[in-house]
């Protein structure tokens, strides 16, 4: 008797016989410590932004003490990146801190800011003398396309114009490739914005900075070193005038209201 071998049976590969996939629960993201140190990171770099332009527009004055839980409630923001905006404020000189007292708007130095004026002056003018003897001087070429044009196309915004000049002064030193001296000369920046960004309040200023620049690019354009010493001195002796001015009409004012 013979046997009929069996045949497979083809598999029925049809839509309505396929297997549905099988729905997974979506993971929660793991947050690793280097995630948890970079949130940190930037609510304090938010509090310290926050906190330098209370310093910086006299809501937080000179010589006045607050806790660290006032200032939390007022910018928003928890206890650690708090203190962390706070430290680097010290760090910087826009703070103190008394050990069971709490924290204090650290007294606005004149004599300090002397200093650093002075400081300032001597880097920028090392500048002047080593752009007016570069063979090669890419840097004159951009100072002189911001500063060297027609009153029709000068910026009339004065907080532009603020960050112009400050560009302007730093480009001067970024120009002898010393990245110690930019280094000391952003510090510097850094320390006297508070009151050199009051410089550009008055419209005269905006006009003076103007031709007091180009007079500036000029002589070093014309290699005439000692005559652009003479003018990087002066225009910022001037600057430094008018902000020691308006930095204590302002305070004057706030402390009135």
């Amino acid at each position: 008797m013979s046997s009929t071998p069996l045949k497979a049976k083809p598999l029925d590969t049809s839509p309505a016989r396929k297997r549905a996939p099988v729905a997974r629960k979506a993971r929660a993201p793991v947050l690793t410590l280097a995630d948890t140190a970079a949130a940190a990171a930037t609510l304090a770099d938010q509090a310290y932004a926050q906190i330098k332009q209370l310093i910086f527009d006299f809501e937080l004055m000179p010589g006045d003490r607050f806790s660290e839980t006032e200032l939390a409630e007022r910018v928003q923001v928890s206890r650690t990146p708090l203190r962390q905006a706070l430290q680097r404020l010290q760090r910087e000189g826009f703070l103190q801190v008394f050990p069971k007292a709490g924290w204090q708007v650290a007294p606005l130095d004149f004599d300090q800011f002397d200093a650093l004026y002075d400081l300032r002056v001597l880097l920028e003018c090392h500048a002047a003398q080593q752009l007016c003897e570069a063979e090669d001087r890419p840097a004159l070429k951009a100072l002189a396309e911001v500063w060297l044009v027609a009153a029709a196309d000068r910026e009339a915004e004065p907080e532009r114009v603020r960050d112009l000049d400050e560009a302007f002064h730093q480009q001067l030193v970024a120009s002898t490739g010393n990245r110690e001296m930019v280094r000391v000369h952003q510090d510097i920046t850094e320390r006297i914005r508070i009151i050199r960004r009051l410089d550009f309040t008055k419209p005269n200023r905006v006009e003076a900075t103007y031709q007091e620049h180009a007079r500036i690019v000029r002589a070093i354009t014309q290699r005439r070193a000692s005559e652009a010493q003479r003018l990087l001195r002066a225009h910022i002796e001037q600057s430094k005038l008018e902000v020691r001015h308006i930095t204590l009409d302002m305070l004057w004012r706030v402390r009135r209201k």
